[in-house]
C-alpha cells in the first residue's frame, strides 16, 4: 500500500482490541503508528504515550510532546472507547447523568483530539484522519440476537457512532480545501468471545456468515490514511460481512 511509508499515525486507544490490530497493520505497511492510551503497553516507550483523551489538558500536552519529537502529525485513527461503569444498561435504567457522561467522554473527547491535531494537519495543508464509528451509528439494533443472553446494547453508543458520522462528513467539507481528508469506518459486530447463543444468532443473519475479526478492520483504516485514497474524503466505509446490506 503506498503512501504510508513513514507517515507519523496517531491511534487513541491503541491497547485496545481494534487498536492493536491497527497498529500491528499499520506498522507491516511502513507507517510509524503513535499508541494513546491511559494505560501502559508493550509498545516502545517512543511510540507510546499515556494520555486520557477525557482530559482536555493531557490531550494538548500529549500532542505538544508528539510534534516536538516527530516533527509532524500526518493521520489520526479516533478509535478510543472511554465509558461509564454502567454502560449497557437498558435503557429506562439509564440516569441523565450517565448518559450525559457518556457522550462527553467518547464524542466530545473526539472533538477535542480532532480540533488539536487539524491545528497541525492546516498549516502543511495535508492529513488524514479515520474515526471508527458503527453499523449501529447507521442502522437500528436487531434486538433479536440479544434474546436470552445477558448483553444489552447500550443506547448510547447508536447516539453516538451517529454522530460522529455526520461529523466527518461536516469536517471532510469543511476542510477539503486544506488538503485534509477525514473519513470513517464503521465495523460490524466483532468476535470477543460473546455467548454463543448471541454469535449464532448473529451469524446466521450477518451474509458472510461469521462476525469479524480486528484483522479485518484493520486495512480499510490504513488504506484511507494512505495516499492510495488521496480522493476518498467524508465517506463511512462500513466494513460488516455485509450486515447493512440487507
Amino acid at each position: 500500500m503506498k503512501g504510508l511509508t513513514n507517515k507519523i499515525i496517531i491511534v487513541t486507544g491503541g491497547n485496545g482490541l481494534l487498536g492493536k490490530a491497527f497498529i500491528q497493520d499499520l506498522n507491516s505497511r511502513g507507517a510509524i503508528p503513535i499508541n494513546l492510551d491511559k494505560f501502559s503497553s508493550h509498545y516502545s516507550n517512543d511510540h507510546h504515550f499515556i494520555c486520557d483523551i477525557t482530559k482536555d489538558d493531557e490531550v494538548i500536552s500529549t500532542l505538544d510532546k508528539i510534534i516536538k519529537r516527530f516533527g509532524q502529525i500526518d493521520g489520526l485513527v479516533n478509535n478510543a472507547y472511554p465509558r461509564t461503569n454502567d454502560w449497557g444498561t437498558k435503557f429506562e435504567d439509564i440516569s441523565a447523568e450517565s448518559w450525559r457522561k457518556n457522550v462527553d467522554m467518547q464524542l466530545n473527547s473526539y472533538f477535542v483530539v480532532t480540533q488539536a491535531v487539524l491545528a497541525q494537519m492546516k498549516p502543511k495543508k495535508s492529513g488524514s484522519i479515520v474515526n471508527i464509528a458503527s453499523i449501529y451509528g447507521v442502522v437500528g439494533n436487531d434486538f433479536t440476537i440479544y434474546e436470552n443472553t445477558n448483553l444489552s446494547p447500550p443506547a448510547a453508543y447508536s447516539a453516538i457512532k451517529g454522530g460522529l458520522v455526520n461529523f466527518t462528513r461536516y469536517l471532510a467539507s469543511l476542510y477539503g480545501k486544506e488538503g485534509i481528508r477525514i473519513n470513517c469506518v464503521s465495523p460490524g459486530g466483532i468476535f470477543q468471545n460473546q455467548p454463543e447463543q448471541f454469535v449464532q444468532a448473529y451469524q446466521n443473519k450477518v451474509p458472510l456468515k461469521r462476525m469479524g475479526n480486528p484483522e479485518d478492520i484493520a486495512p480499510s483504516v490504513s488504506f484511507l490514511l494512505s495516499d492510495e485514497s488521496n480522493y476518498i474524503t467524508g465517506q463511512n466505509i462500513l466494513v460488516d460481512g455485509g450486515w447493512t446490506a440487507i
